[in-house]
């Protein structure tokens, strides 16, 4: 049986040194300009939320045991975003909303992948 070889995390975009705006529409027709100026990209292939009444938690990592087979994981945490559940709730429905989309373009996704 052949070995999987792990992934190789993309490299690290970096935002323009100039502010950039873009314009999104909401569901009232409100503009909202989102300055990218600072903004960065990471790779991440876990997350992990936890709860209490009043935030949502999600921690994102990078899982560095490619061996899937193994007992134990070693997750390299990165980002940490806590919000309120009203702001994860919106989260939860952007998100759900994106991957039928995206199931609708290219086919169904399956929890093992």
């Amino acid at each position: 049986m052949a070995q999987e070889k792990p992934e190789t995390p993309a490299a690290p975009v970096k935002a323009p040194a100039e502010a950039v705006e873009t314009r999104a529409a909401t569901a009232g027709e409100q503009q909202i300009r989102m300055n990218t100026a600072s903004v960065k990209s990471s790779y991440c292939n876990m997350v992990n939320v936890t709860t209490t009444r009043e935030e949502v938690v999600m921690n994102f990592g990078v899982n560095e045991s490619w061996d899937r087979g193994a007992s134990e994981y070693d997750v390299r945490l990165e980002h940490r975003i806590v919000m309120s559940p009203f702001a994860a709730k919106r989260l939860a429905l952007m998100l759900g909303k994106l991957v039928s989309e995206y199931e609708g373009r290219y086919g169904e996704l399956n929890q093992g992948n």
